[in-house]
């Protein structure tokens, strides 16, 4: 599979990495697991330096619905953060404009390293939702 992700529930983060080849299978494994998992309102970092698609524009366009509708399920929707080169601006520039129609900050880097450092910032953290723990009011 190549895409692969981690959740950090404890700092509220969920780390995507593209290894190879996305498919829309993947795609749609990836958005399950995010829905699933309740992680929408996590810092996200979406790494795609290494990842590559033979994906059609209508698999594309496929992707980017499911994606839409996450925005519009209720709740804060978390700082995003999209690492690619700078060649496959144009080749994800519709999926790029669909993500930044949320409301949550999000900005596209080519260095991972830079896009963790702006996630991991106060003014990112500062977004977060309050964690709930036991005998602390939310």
């Amino acid at each position: 599979m190549p895409l692969y992700w981690t959740i950090d529930s404890r700092s509220q983060f969920f780390a995507i990495t593209c290894d190879g080849n996305v498919g829309i299978d993947d795609a749609n494994a990836m958005i399950d697991a995010m829905s699933g998992t309740q992680v929408l309102s996590f810092r996200k970092l979406f790494d795609a330096l290494h990842g590559t698609t033979n994906m059609n524009a209508e698999e594309m366009l496929t992707v980017g619905v499911r994606l839409r509708e996450l925005h519009l399920a209720p709740g804060d929707h978390g700082a995003l953060a999209v690492v690619f080169p700078e060649e496959k601006c144009i080749q994800l520039s519709r999926l790029l404009g669909i993500l930044a129609a949320a409301r949550r900050p999000m900005r596209v880097f080519h260095d991972p390293d830079k896009a963790r450092k702006w996630l991991d910032s106060p003014a990112i953290r500062g977004t977060l939702p309050a964690l709930e723990s036991p005998g602390r009011p939310v």
